[in-house]
């Protein structure tokens, strides 16, 4: 299947960012890590696909736990770090909504933030569900809409110098899109076929300190990155110049940031033979 160009364009982005993307972004998004395996049922002896492991957070979590672990990546420099961070895990090359392995091969699925990075997501979550056996189990983390105030920051401090969302970046078709909340996700899950599909709120406070916290989009990571990258050098130092005023907000007594997040934690059960279709067929009705 033809990559979207919201597709194209993720790639483009997180081409040779391992190393910057964890060291900043990337401890953020490990936080609902254990969680995200608590829903998927992870334990000892369990085959697991971590699909967009990024750096190999969720994939080293689940090694720790016993489990029998494969990890993809779209990105050959992720896949290189997660190689590193997860040694006991299976760790390649390979991307949504086509993955190299055959029907049933899993346990469980896990994918950490993967659905805000796929330019299809219901042909990705088909295809997470056609690699887990009936009655396994499907366990996903995605960024919620509207965002919380600690992740809107860095987007508080582009529009307040001007800067609006360059064309060159796609948003997802309005035909691939879905509500980023819970409803929506849980309707996204049961359209693929899946049972016992459930969504929740996971909340935290992310603490950093603002070099961290800039040194991302300083560096071009995520679409963040991309947009204040692409601005040239006095427009980037203007939106690092809001940013450091903004963030005065979130700033405790010692000079570190305090960042509230909001994630969505969703998870689904592949049914057994025959009833994925049943599902399905409740779903579109």
């Amino acid at each position: 299947m033809a990559g979207t160009p919201f597709d194209e364009s993720e790639r483009q982005i997180w081409a040779g960012s391992a190393a910057a993307y964890e060291a900043g972004f990337g401890r953020l998004c490990a936080h609902p890590v254990p969680r995200l395996l608590d829903a998927a049922g992870v334990a000892a002896g369990t085959r697991v696909l971590d699909v967009g492991t990024g750096t190999g957070s969720a994939a080293a979590a689940a090694c720790a736990r016993g489990a029998r672990v494969v990890a993809v990546d779209a990105e050959p420099d992720m896949v290189r770090r997660a190689a590193r961070t997860a040694p006991g895990a299976g760790v390649h090359i390979a991307a949504l909504p086509q993955l190299p392995y055959r029907e049933g091969q899993f346990d469980a699925v896990v994918g950490n933030f993967v659905l805000n990075h796929v330019g299809r997501p219901r042909a990705a979550l088909d295809e997470l569900r056609r690699v887990t056996r009936p009655g396994g189990r499907i366990a996903l983390t995605l960024w919620a809409a509207p965002a919380a105030p600690g992740q809107a920051l860095l987007g508080r401090a582009v529009h307040a110098a001007g800067v609006p969302r360059p064309s060159f970046l796609p948003s997802l078709a309005p035909e691939d899109d879905f509500p980023r909340t819970g409803q929506g996700v849980v309707g996204l899950l049961r359209d693929a076929g899946l049972t016992e599909a459930a969504c929740r709120p996971v909340s935290w406070d992310h603490h950093t300190t603002p070099e961290e916290w800039w040194s991302g989009p300083a560096a071009g990571v995520a679409t963040i990155g991309r947009v204040v990258r692409s601005q040239g050098a006095a427009v980037a130092e203007l939106i690092r110049q809001h940013f450091v005023v903004l963030a005065k907000e979130f700033t405790d007594g010692e000079g570190r940031l305090v960042l509230p997040h909001r994630a969505l934690l969703a998870s689904g059960r592949v049914a057994g033979p025959g009833r994925g279709l049943m599902a399905r067929g409740r779903a579109g009705a």
